[in-house]
């Protein structure tokens, strides 16, 4: 027989209950740039910008302001290859604060394969995402920002890890928002910068029998 809701309130767990009490009188005592933290989500799973524009949407719905500054993904202006974007345009369009900020150059070719090699302007497009994103923690307008790909970009040799370092420790002696980035790999010091990690790790993937990349699903 199931219990009653008043017995299920003072049933067990006196050890967790004490902790998430002593957890709550902590959470009174910090100041607001206390509670401003250091997202990372990565790794060579499917889900790292997935899991992000969720948070957009919690943060939306919560009355935040939303900031999004994408590194390495661009297009030539016909073929949006984000799906997402065109919800943030809507929601944008209704009223809501959120402006995004898409960088780097077309990437897929006319055949549907990836262009992997980097060029001037693919360069130039970086470091147009670092200047971007260097204004938005200066002068911050957001309660979220979120530079996706960041990570990836110095995977990638697009980015030099000393630049989103600095980025980083320019957030940090400027707390007044929630810092999110994603990309595939960390680098030595980076796990130490951060206050949340989130890995995704592939462990399978439909991929690998056949199945390509769809409208809606992937992309």
């Amino acid at each position: 027989m199931a219990a009653k809701i008043e017995d299920a309130k003072k049933a067990g767990g006196n050890k967790y209950k004490k902790k998430i009490k002593a957890t709550i009188e902590n959470y009174k005592n910090l100041s607001e740039e206390d509670l401003k933290c250091f997202h990372i989500y990565y790794g060579y799973g499917k889900g790292k910008t997935t899991c992000v524009m969720g948070l957009i949407m919690r943060a939306l719905g919560a009355g935040l302001r939303v900031r999004l500054v994408q590194f390495d993904k661009g297009y030539e202006g016909k073929n949006e290859h984000y799906a997402e974007l065109n919800t943030l345009r809507k929601l944008k369009e209704s009223g809501y604060d959120v402006e995004f900020f898409s960088t780097g150059c077309e990437r897929m070719n006319d055949d549907g394969t990836f262009r992997f090699k980097n060029t001037d302007e693919d360069f130039a497009e970086a470091k147009r995402a670092l200047e971007i994103s260097e204004r938005l923690i200066s002068n911050p307008e957001q309660d979220l920002l979120i530079l996706d790909e960041a990570i990836a970009a110095v995977v990638y040799h697009l980015v030099e890890k000393e630049e989103i370092n600095r980025l980083i420790d320019l957030w940090k002696a400027n707390k007044k928002f929630e810092l999110v980035m994603t990309g595939h790999k960390l680098w030595e010091g980076l796990e130490e910068k951060a206050d949340l990690i989130t890995e995704m790790r592939k462990v399978k993937h439909y991929f690998d029998k056949g199945i390509p990349i769809r409208t809606g699903i992937d992309f």
